[in-house]
């Protein structure tokens, strides 16, 4: 057996010049390893495990390797469809509260309803799991056909339910409606192939170039492909304007610019985006502030503006390498420094967009907290719709007989704010109740209308919109 000092010795030498060298020397060790190691061990271990991920990894967090399962996950990504049921949930703390199932879905065919409580997936309960135990749970059930325990007010016993996912079409624009007259909000929540059409076919519904301003939320929007955040950017910048360049030491300064011919709309903007705006996200709100077609207005995004190079390996692995970075047209890097980095930091920017009017969201009180953390307001608005069966239009608005008897409702479980908390939080507590009903009979989309009229962020975009008219 190899002395520890015999193993060091293969170090000893200066350090390698040549990938022969740096091989022969790797191949030493690893010979040396699988010989002599307390415990057998593996190529696939120690090369594919442990080496190659070691590589990477001090390159920057963001090169990784893939093994054949993260490799066919991340070309799943690349799709714009999903293997799902087609329902949208209230995801809390061991609890599972459906708020609308898609016509058409297995959600909707099983018979789930809004207000429904999933309990249990294949057996396993939900009441003690956390939130990002429940979104790995969730996503995993999504692969194949399960069965769920639902709970559903006014039934002692709980239903079980078989659902068999389908692929289910993930719009990358999910809202648009208007936040004024003739003033459009569109929400992105990612960046796919098709994209930069959807936010078009978007516009084109509220007006297109009647339309007196645009609210542009990319708040959340983690990014996507490179290609429609240059395809989106290009719907509201003059032909041949500079939207990114692309520097990297195999990459010599390719740029991206608006196509000549573009017919770009010209009514004022506002960008919305926030710690978790990344990417093509950033890309987009870059280009549009730093050529001021745009007010940008949030928080600072996330800071990732590297170009992550796909390679295919042998036996149907991957390598995602970073090659480049991202700039703004005015020059500043996208890319927040990586650690070891902060010195180069210099004019450049420090990375990220940082909004010209900085807006918070709303602050969360504990009586907020608590009211959402134990899903309160779904609990009462299924109750309610049950009983009375009310007729709901988009017009409906919460009456202040019905603000009394939630009070009542509340004061009958034992939750009892004070004056003082009840005052300062009431018209939250309508707007959420009223988004709540919205949600629980027309739909989401509804209640997401219901939200921006309170959400601080959109106000702010409403008020520098009107002010460039």
């Amino acid at each position: 057996m190899l002395p520890i000092f015999a193993l060091l010795l293969l170090f000893a030498d200066e350090a390698p010049e040549t990938i022969d060298q740096a091989l022969k020397r790797f191949v030493q060790v690893f010979a040396a390893v699988k010989a002599n190691s307390a415990d057998p061990i593996s190529p696939q271990q120690a090369i594919f495990e442990g080496a190659i991920p070691g590589m990477l990894r001090k390159l920057d967090p963001h090169s990784v390797f893939l093994d054949t399962d993260h490799f066919e996950q991340l070309k799943d990504m690349e799709k714009s469809t999903r293997k799902g049921f087609g329902s949208i949930v209230s995801l809390l703390p061991g609890r599972v509260i459906v708020l609308q199932t898609l016509p058409g879905t297995p959600s909707a065919r099983s018979g789930l309803s809004p207000g429904d409580e999933i309990v249990a997936i294949n057996g396993i309960a939900l009441d003690r799991l956390e939130v990002e135990q429940l979104v790995q749970l969730l996503t995993e059930a999504r692969q194949h056909q399960v069965r769920i325990d639902v709970r559903r007010q006014g039934n002692a016993r709980l239903l079980p339910l078989m659902l068999t996912p389908e692929d289910v079409e993930a719009a990358a624009v999910d809202r648009a409606y208007f936040l004024k007259p003739l003033i459009g909000y569109v929400r992105v929540t990612s960046f796919e192939s098709e994209t930069g059409q959807q936010i078009r076919d978007a516009i084109e519904k509220l007006g297109g170039p009647a339309l007196k301003g645009l609210v542009l939320d990319l708040r959340n929007n983690p990014g996507g492909v490179l290609g429609a955040a240059v395809d989106s950017a290009s719907l509201f910048l003059p032909p041949g304007s500079t939207i990114v360049s692309v520097r990297g030491r195999s990459v010599k300064g390719d740029t991206a610019t608006v196509p000549e011919g573009a017919k770009p709309y010209t009514f004022p903007m506002a960008v919305l985006i926030n710690g978790k705006s990344a990417s093509a996200s950033e890309i987009v709100a870059g280009a549009l502030e730093d050529l001021k077609r745009a007010t940008i207005i949030g928080e600072q995004s996330y800071g990732k503006g590297l170009v992550q190079s796909v390679f295919n390996m042998s036996q149907g692995t991957g390598m995602a390498l970073t090659t480049a970075y991202y700039y703004t047209p005015a020059g500043r890097s996208i890319q927040r420094p990586l650690q070891g980095q902060l010195e180069k930091a210099t004019a450049a920017g420090l990375g990220g967009i940082r909004p010209d009017i900085v807006v918070r969201p709303e602050a969360m009180t504990r009586l907020r907290g608590f009211l959402d953390a134990n899903a309160i307001f779904t609990t009462f608005g299924t109750e309610w719709i049950q009983r009375t069966k009310p007729r709901i239009t988009p017009e409906w608005e919460l009456a202040n007989p019905m603000m009394d008897e939630f009070q009542s409702w509340l004061s009958e479980r034992n939750i009892r704010p004070g004056l003082g908390e009840w005052s300062v939080d009431r018209e939250w507590i309508r707007n959420r109740l009223h988004q709540e009903i919205f949600n629980l009979t027309l739909g989401v989309a509804q209640g997401d209308e219901v939200e921006a009229r309170r959400d601080p962020v959109i106000r702010a975009a409403l008020d520098a919109i009107t002010t460039k008219q």
